[in-house]
């Protein structure tokens, strides 16, 4: 995907989605109306505001590092490498991370109750998918890897190789030179993800997977 493409296409799904969670959510809550339920609200009402500025760095850097990655944060256009550059570095999900300090900026700089509960559930949902989803992946079997399952109770080996299609042979000459014992079951021409589009070229590899 061209950066041009990417970007616009980043740029929509920044608007429709970020700008959902953190922009028409909370005004249909708060209005956006200014409250100060306590006496020198303002203090908490200037902490609010950076949240929201520092809330928005990791959003917006993690939108731009997708489309230096020729691609967008949407499952169906996805960049054509993994993105873990800026503060995908040192955060798993740093747009979900960066749009709940926002909503909780929001809610101390509206005085907002309505906002500051929609921050706790925004900040459940997404403990708890990470948790949900890190369970269903220990529990079970990787859906790609499912037709080598047998060979891998066997004791054979699994080796999975990711390189580009310029470098294939390559590869292939070293491992039939350096590995002779092993065989080329399965090969996946897809540039992204090196399971998504797997399929078996031998079944009954003879040594090795």
């Amino acid at each position: 995907m061209r950066t041009s493409t990417a970007a616009v296409g980043s740029a929509m799904f920044f608007i429709v989605a970020p700008g959902t969670v953190v922009g028409l959510i909370p005004w249909l809550i708060s209005h956006w109306e200014f409250h100060q339920p306590v006496p020198h609200w303002v203090i908490a009402q200037v902490i609010g505001a950076l949240l929201i500025c520092v809330g928005l760095v990791p959003a917006v850097s993690a939108f731009v590092e997708f489309v230096k990655a020729g691609g967008t944060p949407m499952p169906v256009a996805p960049p054509q490498r993994l993105v873990v550059s800026g503060f995908n570095r040192y955060i798993r999900n740093p747009m979900y991370f960066g749009l709940l300090l926002v909503i909780i900026g929001e809610a101390l700089l509206f005085g907002s109750l309505g906002l500051l509960v929609y921050a706790v559930l925004v900040g459940a949902a997404t403990l708890f998918g990470a948790w949900e989803g890190g369970l269903v992946g220990i529990d079970s079997e990787h859906k790609k890897l499912e037709k080598f399952h047998d060979d891998l109770v066997a004791g054979k080996y699994l080796i999975l190789v990711y390189v580009r299609k310029h470098r294939e042979q390559v590869v292939l000459k070293m491992m039939r030179e350096k590995h002779p014992d092993a065989d080329m079951v399965a090969v996946d021409s897809h540039f992204v993800n090196p399971f998504s589009t797997v399929r078996r070229v031998s079944e009954t590899p003879t040594q090795g997977v």
